[in-house]
């Protein structure tokens, strides 16, 4: 009997989800609450355009088109070159758009315990013989009409981290919105209008964006490019975080290759590797923690000097931005490392002349604790005159745990996404949670590549190659994971960000899960010195 396989949402992820499923023979459903494929790439402010070059954002059996000959491609050309893909491995046919997913409950025997399974879904493999999920579907269009119930085999969450569930701060009575006279609305309100809708909204008027990640200061650059002074554009955040200009964020990529990786720790690292980090990472002060016994399973030793050259390159990094940006002169140097940074996925591109728009005075930056509304705009705790405001824009961004938990019709899935900080397995698969992989859950700089890989390794598991560990093994798996990137991250650690440095060997797991050869390169110097890509892996699944 064929399986029946639902995907969720008709992203990025759910797009590669269904295109290595399809590959295996199997004929997935596509539930798009939306009318069009894409996520966030379908809805976005007009200044967007990728943050890393494209050759890392590519699909790896599907170049970008000749005609895109930009490092740096903008959101239109973006989204041709997902339509271009749909189009091309014929996924359009299987998405069902317009339907919402407003719950899922997974459904077993009643005399079936679960929770206490030692393999999980009960076998270790991808379908059990009783379990089943009923997904429900809303027609978004109609919240009145009925809804559908499907009973699936498995199921695939591509809902995607940044949408739907805005991140508002909670203000004390009488301090929030309800007071103030202007609009109120979350970027992702901003970005979802049409340009020039947008464009009328700003023009001419005192906005405030709160904020300082990626949507913050795209959207103060671009008010700010549209106002100018007359009506200058005030951005209030609490923590500054370095932002690089696009041509270093190409730069660095070109850094990233197996022997950078050698310089940092990884779970289950024998003993050689642990040698051999600990030779490349001559530092003369300790780190102020011990080093945890995953770290060493061969021998236990005293505090360790850590990870020298990737401390120097982070040093080196802050000294070239704080020589070519004033962040000096508008006490914009951040309180943390570049290092520390990067370890918790927080990437910001600097927007075109930034700076330059804060010099000329059409963009203000307030550095503030906290902040109130009032009848006409907002009060800083720095500062008792309020700053006047006719539009306040939330860039602080999204609940992305929420959403995910609110999925799940039962509160024992619900605990399983809530009351564990440990990652997924193989950042895809949730050890208590049978016949279902959450994809596009984990942060990296290159989102489309990480994917990818995932998918492949998925659409291989479901066609029933290889078989999952105990869940007490995955469990263990995770809570390395876990120690390993709270080494680097501290109490910046998020769990969905754990392969940003240590792309290559993350994906040299998911190969050797497939059996294959993760050696992709084709001599030893290429192999440890050349930046890995997408194209890479391009005839992965080909192999038998």
């Amino acid at each position: 009997m064929e399986k029946k396989i639902a995907i969720i949402g008709a992203g990025i992820s759910g797009l590669l989800a269904c295109k290595h499923i399809l590959e295996k023979g199997f004929s997935p459903i596509v539930f798009e609450a939306r009318s069009g494929i894409g996520g966030v790439w379908s809805q976005t402010i007009e200044s967007t355009k990728l943050q890393i070059p494209k050759k890392m954002y590519q699909f790896s059996d599907f170049a970008w088109p000749p005609s895109v000959t930009e490092t740096f491609p903008d959101d239109e050309q973006v989204m041709e070159y997902i339509k271009a893909y749909a189009v091309h491995f014929n996924i359009l046919p299987r998405i069902r758009f317009n339907c919402k997913v407003t719950c899922i409950d997974y459904v077993v025997p009643g005399n079936e315990d679960f929770p206490s399974w030692d393999l999980w879904g009960g076998i270790g493999w991808p379908f059990s013989p009783t379990g089943r999920w009923n997904v429900t579907v809303q027609d978004a269009r109609d919240p009145a009409a009925p809804v559908e119930v499907y009973q699936l085999d498995f199921v695939i969450l591509c809902i995607g981290k940044y949408s739907d569930l805005p991140n508002i701060p909670d203000f004390p009575l009488n301090s929030g919105p309800e007071v103030f006279n202007g609009k109120v609305l979350h970027s992702m309100d901003y970005a979802a209008m049409a340009n020039d809708c947008a464009a009328e909204l700003v023009t001419n008027k005192r906005v405030t964006i709160i904020g300082f990640q990626k949507s913050a200061v795209d959207i103060a650059a671009e008010v700010a490019e549209r106002n100018g002074v007359d009506h200058p554009c005030t951005l209030i955040f609490r923590t500054v975080h370095w932002i690089v200009p696009d041509y270093f964020i190409a730069l660095t990529f070109k850094s990233l290759n197996r022997f950078t990786e050698f310089m940092v720790h990884k779970p289950d690292q024998g003993f050689f590797i642990w040698l051999l980090v600990i030779l490349l990472s001559p530092l003369v002060t300790s780190h102020s923690a011990s080093c945890d016994s995953y770290m060493l399973p061969v021998i236990q030793l005293t505090p360790y000097n850590v990870w020298f050259q990737l401390w120097i390159f982070s040093k080196l990094v802050e000294a070239y931005l704080k020589r070519k940006q004033p962040l000096k002169k508008y006490n914009m140097v951040p309180e943390h490392g570049f290092l520390k940074q990067i370890s918790s996925c927080m990437f910001t591109v600097l927007p075109a002349n930034f700076y330059d728009k804060v010099e000329e005075g059409s963009l203000v930056l307030k550095k503030s604790e906290s902040f109130k509304f009032c009848k006409n705009g907002l009060v800083i705790d720095s500062e008792e005159t309020p700053i006047a405001t006719d539009i306040v824009i939330f860039a602080t961004g999204y609940k992305s745990d929420e959403k995910l938990k609110n999925i799940f019709q039962t509160s024992y899935f619900q605990k399983c996404i809530t009351e564990s900080l440990a990652s997924f397995y193989r950042e895809c698969i949730h050890p208590h949670i049978p016949q279902l992989a959450i994809l596009g859950y984990a942060d990296s700089p290159a989102f489309l590549y990480t994917t990818e890989m995932r998918s492949k390794w998925l659409a291989h598991f479901l066609a029933g190659k290889f078989k999952l560990p105990t869940i007490g093994e995955m469990e263990a798996d995770v809570k390395k994971w876990e120690k390993c990137m709270k080494y680097y991250a501290n109490e910046s650690y998020k769990r969905s960000c754990i392969s940003v440095l240590l792309q290559i060997y993350c994906n040299d797991q998911i190969c050797k899960d497939m059996g294959f050869n993760p050696r992709r390169k084709k001599w030893l110097l290429a192999e440890l010195f050349a930046p890995y890509c997408p194209d890479d892996y391009k005839y992965l699944c080909w192999q038998t």
